[in-house]
């Protein structure tokens, strides 16, 4: 016989890539936070250029005019993330105008919205490091799918948040 616990959720993350999947596993995480009453803060995080991004330009030009490219660059994403450049629409913006959206919606009386948070950095470790920082109770995020070799060379985002976080996470296939 299965002993019934008392799940008690009040904090939902929800990490998203902003990808086609995205909507689908909000939906997940909107039924938690209705079914619980639970707060949902959202979580995109911009991933920083890979190790061996740097290693492939090495040949081309020197490394200080490389960290040179990568800081401009950042800083580019970073105004155009928190909107002081006005011909980019921030992904900050359209997150928070989404959730502006469901704010609005019949559901909205049953959960809140805590923030909405974008990220430059390792997806992982800031998953991670958000889910413990605001005391979330679960993690919701989508899990694409990927070809063997990627996921043997790489192994997904969802998959090592799985291995590493002390919450529970809740991982939604794409559809399709």
């Amino acid at each position: 016989m299965i002993q019934e616990q008392n799940v008690n959720i009040k904090k939902i993350l929800y990490a998203t890539d902003l990808s086609d999947n995205a909507r689908h596993v909000f939906a997940y995480a909107v039924s938690l936070a209705v079914k619980y009453s639970a707060s949902i803060t959202m979580l995109h995080v911009v991933h920083e250029t890979p190790g061996f991004a740097d290693r492939s330009v090495a040949g081309y030009i020197d490394a200080e005019r490389w960290e040179q490219i990568k800081k401009r660059h950042l800083e580019d994403a970073r105004q155009a993330l928190i909107g002081k450049r006005r011909e980019h629409l921030a992904i900050k913006e359209v997150l928070e105008q989404f959730a502006e959206k469901i704010r609005n919606s019949e559901e909205a009386s049953k959960f809140s919205f805590d923030e909405v948070i974008v990220e430059i950095g390792n997806p992982v470790e800031l998953i991670l490091e958000v889910a413990e920082n605001r005391n979330c109770d679960i993690i919701v995020m989508g899990k694409t799918g990927q070809g063997l070799i990627e996921g043997a060379l790489m192994g997904s985002t969802a998959t090592r948040v799985v291995r590493r976080s002390k919450k529970p996470v809740l991982v939604v296939r794409n559809p399709d």
